[in-house]
């Protein structure tokens, strides 16, 4: 018989793999559905995050949200808008400071299995490190953002909405002024139900990135 979404669902609820390794204990955060068009792949929730049970509920959500164009409403409409990161549950802290990276046994068990369930996929944002070697490989976030067209029409990669990013932003200007503006064109037609729009080139001023 093969697996429905809800069935799916209540096997990553039910998820012990890696509890032994969860400082916080296990609660996985997804939001999907099997009409989602657009799918955020992200890196693990944090802290705040596994308290609410909420996929980006703090700032690095509300500069996602920016970037995008969109508001909240539209950001958790999951008839429209999938969120899953490649680890589920929150994976502590580094003693370092930051949130330790997401747990390697979640994405090969998972999610296979969850974008089988939502067949209606037309573009992905992969934002961050993890998200990005995992589906795209080895590279830099940097040089990915900025060579978007390269992925597309499967793939945006965008970094990490922390808010370490901004000084990157502002010693990129081409990401405000390229980027960006293709990004919300791009989700704008997506969650229409059109096919994606025409991105200009990049322009001559920022050849080099």
């Amino acid at each position: 018989m093969a697996e429905t979404l809800e069935d799916l669902l209540d096997a990553i609820r039910a998820c012990r793999s890696c509890a032994a390794h969860l400082p916080l204990g296990p609660r996985p955060v997804l939001h999907v559905s099997r009409t989602a068009r657009l799918l955020i792949a992200s890196q693990a929730p944090g802290t705040r995050v596994h308290e609410t049970g909420q996929s980006f509920n703090d700032a690095s959500g509300d500069r996602l949200r920016g970037w995008m164009g969109i508001d909240r409403a539209t950001f958790y409409d999951s008839s429209r808008i999938a969120l899953v990161p490649m680890g589920l549950c929150y994976p502590g802290r580094l003693p370092q400071g930051g949130d330790c990276p997401p747990r390697p046994e979640c994405a090969p068990q998972w999610r296979a299995r969850i974008m089988a369930q939502m067949p209606d996929i037309r573009l992905t944002l992969v934002v961050g490190s993890y998200a990005q070697q995992h589906i795209l490989g080895k590279g830099r976030v940097s040089d990915r953002c900025l060579d978007f067209r390269r992925y597309l029409p499967l793939y945006f990669p965008l970094p990490h909405p922390s808010w370490r990013t901004g000084a990157w932003e502002r010693r990129t200007p081409r990401f405000g002024a390229d980027v960006l503006p293709a990004l919300r064109a791009c989700v704008r037609a997506i969650l229409a139900g059109d096919g994606l729009p025409d991105i200009p080139p990049v322009s001559p001023a920022f050849s080099q990135p």
